[in-house]
């Protein structure tokens, strides 16, 4: 079996596929399927890794923010506040989720390129520390409701500095034709700064920008990092402000498969630092306040889902289809970019000899997890498989298609498991019917 895609991935004395060191088809008997894990240790583990490279290689006060949008429950927030990460949240219901977990809001930014009058509101009553301003109209209506409750709004402003970071298009976020902030080279940004500057109750501390996700491309943040700084100098210069904060987002990337490269983030933050401070001499900038925002290379290694397999239907000449007991509602990602994944066997013994397509349960043609890939050709029903690198984008995207219940949340730390989702009962999903 083979087990190399991430380190807390192996086999056990009696063949089964151990996650986190623990037996996956005994966690699968104890909690059912679908079953997300969670190996809360690995998630301590990259936490720490991002927080003490910025602690050694950046200005005092910088920071990793995790970005809440690769997976929210309340635990998760329990665990960035333990391990002294800030957070970032990009609606309502993650800052209530972040509330809830017992986070500081005050270490939170908000973001989004839409936030409605009602969610400006609601995050200033809750103390949101940041607000990330991602164009004209929202800086307005941040001002105005600023301005009504008498305080000053910290704030950065979200801009798109054009670079490309050649990773899918749907998750590519920081070129001059995003959706998300206003671009550099059109000279809206400027004129964003120079609106900001002008208002009465909002405190501008710098600047934001968010490339990409699943980046690997050698140089991407690199560049960005050159860029927002080359940009910052030319405020400084013309309006005589200076940033003390520059966010350049998230997006380093995560292995699915073997063929994806292994990423040192430490050695990659090194470069980063050194491309910032090269950009503040070349520029006659100050050293700004570093963060960034990473979210996927937080969790999604820390993940795995489990399910129950239903059918294995082979069509002579043609495919087999391995059916399972999930599927496309708590895991859509295949169906959004055609994403891959790394399937195993957790049980079943013999070589990777049958070719099939791993497809979910629900009535759509699309709900398939992944195609073309290699199991035990004694795989049968009521056998266990095992999607790796699951923890970011799956349990946050679940949803209730052909209303299905999502799988419960169960963490995995020093030998020991936890739920901390639930299941979903088939009265959770009439609940707020009438």
């Amino acid at each position: 079996m083979d087990t190399q895609i991430c380190e807390n991935i192996g086999t056990g004395a009696n063949g089964h596929l151990l996650f986190a060191g623990q037996d996956t088809v005994a966690l699968a008997k104890r909690y059912g399927t679908p079953l997300y894990l969670m190996d809360e240790d690995r998630i301590r583990e990259n936490c720490r890794t991002y927080r003490e490279a910025f602690r050694e290689l950046f200005r005092e006060g910088s920071r990793p923010l995790y970005a809440s949008k690769a997976c929210s429950f309340k635990r998760i927030y329990g665990i960035m506040k333990e391990e002294g990460m800030g957070i970032d949240v990009v609606s309502p219901g993650e800052i209530y989720t972040a509330k809830a977990g017992g986070f500081d809001l005050s270490d939170a930014y908000f973001h989004g390129n839409n936030k409605t009058d009602a969610d400006i509101a609601y995050a200033m009553e809750n103390g949101v520390g940041y607000f990330v301003i991602d164009n004209m109209e929202e800086l307005e209506a941040v001002e105005k409701e600023a301005s009504r409750r008498g305080i000053r709004q910290k704030a950065l402003l979200r801009l798109s500095p054009g670079i490309d970071p050649h990773t899918y298009a749907a998750v590519s976020t920081g070129k001059v034709d995003s959706k998300f902030g206003i671009a550099i080279a059109t000279g809206g940004a400027k004129e964003f700064v120079r609106a900001a500057l002008s208002t009465a109750h909002i405190d501008l501390r710098g600047y934001h920008c968010h490339i990409g996700s699943q980046v690997f491309a050698e140089d991407v943040f690199e560049r960005t990092a050159k860029a927002m700084t080359a940009f910052a100098a030319e405020m400084m210069r013309e309006f005589g402000f200076i940033g003390e904060q520059i966010d350049i987002g998230g997006g380093f990337g995560t292995r699915y498969v073997d063929s994806d490269p292994k990423l040192d983030i430490r050695d990659k933050l090194v470069s980063v630092a050194h491309a910032l401070k090269q950009a503040c001499a070349e520029y006659g900038y100050p050293e700004p306040v570093f963060l960034m925002e990473p979210g996927r290379s937080i969790v999604a290694d820390a993940g795995m889902t489990l399910y129950t397999v239903g059918t294995v239907k082979h069509i002579p000449g043609y495919k087999t289809y391995v059916s399972i007991d999930g599927g496309m509602p708590d895991n859509p990602r295949f169906a959004l970019y055609g994403s891959r994944y790394t399937c195993l066997a957790a049980e079943a013994t013999g070589a990777p000899e049958m070719t099939c397509d791993l497809v979910g349960r629900c009535c759509e043609s699309g709900d398939i997890i992944q195609k073309e890939i290699r199991l035990p050709g004694t795989l049968k029903r009521g056998d266990i498989v095992a999607v790796c690198t699951t923890g970011a984008y799956n349990h946050a995207m679940s949803m209730n298609y052909n209303k299905i219940p999502r799988p419960p949340v169960v963490m995995l730390s020093s030998g020991d498991s936890y739920i901390a989702v639930r299941r979903e009962s088939y009265e959770d999903l009439c609940r707020n019917d009438l």
